[in-house]
């Protein structure tokens, strides 16, 4: 009215609308997924972890050539995994050589011994070569030096674990029923396996509760040195009692075999996290729930197995 100069006309006042729920009462957050503090699906990864112990430790004690075809159904499925992510950078590995190879090299392991899986690696890299070499697509260096470190990272270093199995015996063909007298190659392998098992738990275990100084934090930021000591503690704790009392060794032997073990476990998990990292993936695959493919399982047991193999092998003759 002041600035018009005209009266001003009353006006009812209207009914006042009800203030709406969702302005009255500002909407909540969604509170975003709980991710554990080591990266894992917990209660997955324990119970595929513990399926998967079963079965393996169940074939080696009553089956052992079953177990042979378990481990090397798990090879073949670690060296499509690598050879696809290989694959997604553009570097095709020549697959059906690869995959012969890693069939040949646990079989020739296990039947043949050590002699066997080296002419079994050797076949398999020429194999590869000449195979790649008949194909005229470009690339063919990358893709023969795929495929044979396909070859050298999985199958070969997991037929050590079958070298262990047969032993200085010959390969058990049969059922084994008798657990009084249960072959000394079987024993090593569970013990090797019950260590690498040792290692991730008590690693884990300590890391997330425990863990604040990162090893490699570029390569693997959830590995911690508390975490390291945690593993080396609790693999002594196994490695020395199973040594004196069901392999009838000195306690030494277990002490180093658990050293052993841990230093070879966490070089595997670093060594894949590197490869990944390089390779711009979380995990090799989702096959397995809690634990991404079958290489983020096998990841500790390659590196391990030469290192169980030769202990056992030197230090078993003291």
């Amino acid at each position: 009215m002041a600035v018009t100069g005209l009266p001003a006309v009353p006006v009812p006042p209207g009914p006042i609308a009800a203030i709406p729920d969702d302005v009255a009462k500002p909407a909540r957050a969604a509170k975003p997924p709980r991710t554990p503090k080591a990266g894992r699906d917990l209660p997955a990864a324990v119970g595929v972890g513990v399926a998967l112990l079963v079965l393996v430790i169940g074939s080696l004690l009553f089956f052992p050539l079953a177990f042979v075809v378990v481990a090397t159904a798990f090879v073949c499925v670690g060296v499509w995994e690598v050879t696809r992510a290989i694959g997604d950078k553009g570097i095709k590995a020549p697959l059906t050589p690869v995959m012969v190879g890693a069939l040949a090299m646990p079989a020739s392991a296990y039947f043949a011994g050590s002699e066997g899986l080296l002419f079994a690696l050797v076949a398999s890299a020429g194999a590869t070569l000449l195979w790649r070499s008949l194909d005229s697509e470009p690339g063919a260096v990358k893709s023969i030096l795929a495929g044979i470190f396909s070859l050298m990272w999985v199958p070969f270093l997991l037929s050590f674990v079958f070298l262990m199995l047969r032993g200085h015996e010959s390969p058990t063909l049969g059922l084994t029923l008798d657990l009084a007298n249960i072959n000394r190659g079987v024993l090593q392998v569970i013990i090797m396996l019950l260590l690498v098992v040792a290692n991730d738990t008590f690693g884990y275990l300590v890391g997330v509760l425990f863990g604040k100084h990162p090893m490699a934090p570029k390569i693997s930021p959830k590995k911690s040195w508390e975490g390291f000591a945690g593993s080396m503690g609790g693999a002594i704790l196994v490695a020395i009692p199973a040594t004196v009392f069901v392999l009838n060794e000195h306690w030494w032997v277990g002490f180093a075999l658990a050293i052993g073990m841990v230093f070879a476990g966490t070089g595997g998990d670093f060594a894949e996290s590197m490869i990944k990292r390089e390779l711009g993936i979380k995990d090799m695959s989702n096959l397995l729930p809690g634990h991404g493919g079958v290489m983020d399982r096998l990841d500790s047991i390659l590196f391990a197995a030469p290192v169980a193999y030769a202990t056992f092998t030197v230090l078993g003759r003291f």
